[in-house]
């Protein structure tokens, strides 16, 4: 069952914050959008969960434990969701040195879900990051978190309390969390499909299952790089918040899924800076990489840094097409998992 945090608001909390932030952001404060998207604000005051029937519209908190571990999320329940239809279910991953409420309100997935229909989680990793593999990232993987292990056990909870298409259950991240979404196609077999934003695959993946795979990326990402190899980020997975950013080429990563899914030649097509290459595979799934030329390290249509904030930490500005959530949504919506 999901249990209510009621400490993430006490001043002590917030400080404990404040300190963990200034001990990394030199280290990983570009790898995602930091200012102006609500990163520092507090959560509403959780609601009690009870019966589906009874369970809020609109976003609640919850923990969970997991390896001994205190794990938060939030939750987001459209106010029109039908409560006796199975709905999807999107698990939206924070970059590095983000949170859940940063995510929900930086990227747009609580409007694309009113618009649509489905569930939406945001989970917290600890100390703002997540352990995708030895080196990466940040206190996660030097300590060995099983951040695999927490997102299962969120859906199935959330599962568990609401009436979820276990056939339609997807996971999206920028960045660290875009990778936690890979680490999650690698290990499990709960998702229909992942949607990768800014991110690479770090690690072994020695026999993952077919999933549906749409990647966005822009061209010029200096944090995770277009064509692989080393970010301006990286230390080579050293020291106390070890990030070594190495992954293939990212065409080249795409490819890799394609051989998985036993895909045909893909397609291309540009339309100005947005380049879109479509592979269609057996089952229904596809694997689609959105290119976006001259943009950086960011989520295309998400609400910027603050032009303080962005000239501080030497952020990329914010790219503004293609709208990575209406993208990535339809594409998870044509694309729910079948037994081919």
């Amino acid at each position: 069952m999901m249990e209510i945090s009621r400490s993430w608001t006490g001043r002590s909390a917030r400080y404990g914050r404040w300190r963990h932030l200034l001990a990394v952001l030199p280290l990983v404060g570009a790898l995602t959008l930091l200012a102006g998207c609500g990163m520092f604000r507090d959560d509403p005051k959780p609601h009690d969960v009870g019966p589906v029937s009874t369970m809020p519209s609109g976003t609640s908190t919850h923990t969970l434990v997991v390896d001994g571990q205190e794990r938060g999320f939030r939750l987001y329940l459209p106010p029109d969701l039908a409560r006796s239809t199975p709905a999807p279910l999107v698990v939206m991953l924070h970059g590095a040195l983000g949170t859940g409420s940063q995510a929900e309100t930086a990227y747009g997935w609580n409007a694309q879900a009113d618009r649509a229909g489905f569930v939406v989680a945001y989970p917290d990793g600890l100390s703002r990051s997540w352990a995708v593999s030895p080196d990466c990232c940040g206190p996660p993987a030097r300590d060995g978190v099983n951040d695999v292990a927490f997102i299962q056990q969120l859906v199935a909870t959330v599962a568990d309390q609401l009436p979820v298409d276990r056939t339609r259950i997807y996971a999206t991240g920028i960045s660290n969390g875009g990778m936690l979404a890979y680490r999650l196609a690698c290990d499990t077999t709960l998702f229909a499909a992942i949607g990768p934003v800014a991110a690479t695959q770090l690690g072994t993946c020695p026999s993952p299952t077919p999933i549906s795979v749409i990647h966005i990326h822009g061209r010029a990402d200096q944090t995770v790089p277009f064509d692989g190899g080393p970010g301006k980020r990286d230390n080579d997975g050293t020291g106390r918040n070890p990030v070594k950013i190495d992954g293939p080429p990212i065409p080249d990563l795409l490819g890799q899924w394609r051989t998985i899914d036993g895909c045909g030649a893909p397609a291309t097509t540009a339309s100005g800076p947005v380049s879109t290459s479509v592979a269609t595979c057996p089952g229904g799934r596809a694997v689609e990489l959105v290119t976006v030329d001259h943009a950086g390290h960011q989520w295309p249509g998400a609400s910027g840094p603050a032009p303080a904030a962005q000239r501080r930490l030497s952020l990329d500005p914010p790219a503004t097409a293609p709208n990575a959530t209406e993208t990535i949504w339809r594409f998870f919506d044509a694309h729910p998992r079948t037994g081919g």
